[in-house]
């Protein structure tokens, strides 16, 4: 591989998983425009904002250190992500959580493929990368704690929703 085509790499890891830590924030968003801060899970759901909102600080902060531009998509996936965190709060709480799940299932899969591509080859972005991938993990944790999986009609709002991220992930790798 060349210097070139390595660098390039680096970059689009950096691009899209800024980009996934905005949709993140978008989606809490939108749940809690809904629920508002008394319903059942939106402790729980802002907790989980919070921690996406210094993620998505820290992979903005790398992107201007190291001169990454941002995705295109940006702006839809703002009103996207919105939407989805939306449209799953008014189904009710379970279903905020199970978009949750879903969502971390897909990030822990695409940050642990990451760690495995870039193994030593950026201390920096691995630590990083680690670090979120570990906080993903709790907050499906948390979402299926939540009842995530008693949601309405689970199985297809989940498999949806996963299908949405990774297609989310490889349009934003590019564009």
């Amino acid at each position: 591989m060349t210097e070139k085509e390595r660098s390039e790499r680096i970059e689009a890891m950096i691009r899209v998983d800024q980009a996934g830590e905005f949709g993140a924030t978008r989606i809490y968003a939108g749940q809690l425009a809904v629920m508002g801060d008394r319903a059942p899970g939106a402790g729980e759901i802002a907790a989980m904002a919070t921690q996406e909102a210094d993620h998505l600080g820290r992979f903005s902060a790398l992107m201007a250190e190291r001169g990454v531009r941002p995705t295109a998509l940006q702006p839809f996936w703002d009103v996207a992500g919105f939407a989805l965190g939306a449209a799953t709060a008014l189904i009710g709480p379970e279903a905020a959580m199970a978009c949750t799940a879903a969502i971390e299932e897909e990030i822990d899969r695409h940050y642990s493929h990451q760690l495995d591509e870039l193994g030593d080859e950026d201390a920096e972005l691995g630590a990083m990368i680690r670090e979120f991938r570990d906080d993903e993990r709790e907050h499906r944790a948390t979402a299926l704690a939540a009842g995530a999986e008693r949601a309405p009609g689970y199985p297809l709002l989940s498999g949806a929703i996963r299908l949405g991220c990774r297609a989310a992930i490889a349009l934003s790798k590019r564009v």
